[in-house]
């Protein structure tokens, strides 16, 4: 995995920031409030976020029982009639469709290139940002989101017979 670069104190989001969901009802980072995020800026046209995607939708399966959130916000002009088709297509089943067809969320964080990944704890700030394709799934990824927004890992339990 590309280094995650974590900042030294929790960055407060901007006020204001607004996506919509599938359906085109405006939606913010509040929303989310309480949960921890991993919030990945990318667009169909966009090779590396194509690349990502499958191990972004293996990761919200794994971290949504932690109250953890991977928020894929398309960049794509088409909104969802473009978005859609893909996740379909490559079988994506565990991410939701976000929107930011006007790049005005990505523009509010500084968002510069595709992908950027941010990460943001239950308290609405941004811990950590990534630029670039990731293997989001990989066990060191899956534990570092997990730290940075301050979710224990998993408890195994065994029985015994």
């Amino acid at each position: 995995m590309q280094r995650l670069v974590e900042h030294p104190q929790p960055v407060p989001l901007p006020e204001g920031l607004a996506f919509t969901d599938a359906e085109g009802r405006p939606t913010g980072f509040e929303a989310f409030r309480g949960q921890g995020l991993v919030v990945n800026f990318w667009a169909t046209w966009c090779p590396p976020c194509v690349a990502e995607m499958p191990a972004l939708d293996r990761l919200q399966a794994q971290v949504a029982k932690d109250g953890i959130a991977v928020l894929a916000l398309s960049n794509d002009r088409g909104g969802r009639a473009q978005v859609a088709p893909f996740y379909e297509r490559t079988g994506l089943r565990h991410l939701g469709i976000w929107l930011d067809p006007r790049g005005a969320t990505g523009r509010g964080l500084q968002v510069r290139v595709l992908p950027t990944t941010l990460v943001i704890d239950r308290h609405g700030q941004e811990v950590a940002r990534l630029m670039g394709e990731a293997a989001w799934d990989a066990p060191a990824a899956v534990a570092a989101i997990r730290r940075l927004t301050r979710t224990p890992a998993p408890t195994t339990t065994t029985t015994r017979s």
